[in-house]
């Protein structure tokens, strides 16, 4: 099973429930203990809460193109078939923009004299190892400056596969933006944290459209509850999201964690 706990916004508290879980499953299956793969790879700080030890580290990003001159007619097909704008063509003059390239392969497939070839770009790595209570755990992390963290969340995922009867948890990066898709795609369940707040239920909107939208069930978890919040209750019983956990607004939590 592929479990993605996510959030609209930062700082609900997404993370320590996703670690949380993963200490609760090693706890209760000791013979199979639970995969955590840590998507959030802008900011990634579960291994903060699971202290893994890293074995394995890989290089992760794309494929570029890149454009031999003296082959290049300036024909503009490559310009025309990249949807992204990465490529243009101006006069005798190619300009490849890798910032906004996605590594898709239009221009070197389609260029009629043979003239792009593509060559590696690097974005970030990605880690693997065992963390407390024999949790495997792997994460990536995004390079300085680099944009699109999408690429790197994809092939991580590849990399870090449960295996048989291994339950996978996914932390996922906040918001609802194409990283936090990427991340819940292929999910069986996904675990919304919230806080009972204005801004909690507003982002809470967004994040049940994910979920309603790649069709995956949901249900939330509202942390450091403060005493009834009937909009936020309301919300969940319409969007048929059941509330799993009241996590309460308590000093003794902060002080678990």
């Amino acid at each position: 099973m592929k479990i993605t706990i996510a959030s609209g916004k930062g700082g609900t508290g997404k993370t320590m429930v996703a670690a949380s879980l993963a200490r609760s499953l090693a706890a209760a299956v000791p013979e199979c203990p639970p995969l955590f793969v840590d998507c959030d790879v802008e900011a990634p700080n579960a291994h903060l809460f699971l202290h893994p030890s890293f074995t394995e580290q890989q290089e992760v990003g794309l494929l570029i193109p890149a454009v031999d001159e003296t082959r290049c007619t300036h024909c503009g097909k490559c310009a025309e078939v990249c949807q992204y704008h990465a490529i243009a063509v101006l006069g005798q003059k190619v300009l490849v923009f890798h910032q906004l390239c996605h590594g898709c392969g239009s221009c070197s497939a389609l260029c009629p004299e043979k003239a792009i070839r593509e060559i590696p770009d690097r974005m970030g790595v990605i880690e693997r190892g065992t963390a407390e209570a024999g949790i495997a755990f792997a994460h990536g992390v995004l390079d300085v400056g680099e944009p699109m963290a999408v690429p790197v969340i994809r092939q991580l995922k590849k990399w870090a596969q449960p295996i048989s009867g291994q339950v996978a948890i996914y932390d996922s990066p906040p918001g609802t933006s194409c990283p936090v898709v990427e991340t819940v795609r292929g999910s069986d369940f996904l675990l919304l944290v919230t806080e009972p707040t204005p801004f909690g239920l507003h982002d809470l909107r967004l994040a049940a459209q994910v979920a309603c939208e790649l069709g995956i069930p949901a249900g939330v978890i509202i942390n450091r509850e403060n005493g009834p919040y009937p909009v936020l209750d309301e919300f969940c019983i319409q969007q048929n999201m059941p509330v799993l956990l009241r996590i309460p607004f308590e000093r003794a939590i902060a002080e678990g964690v």
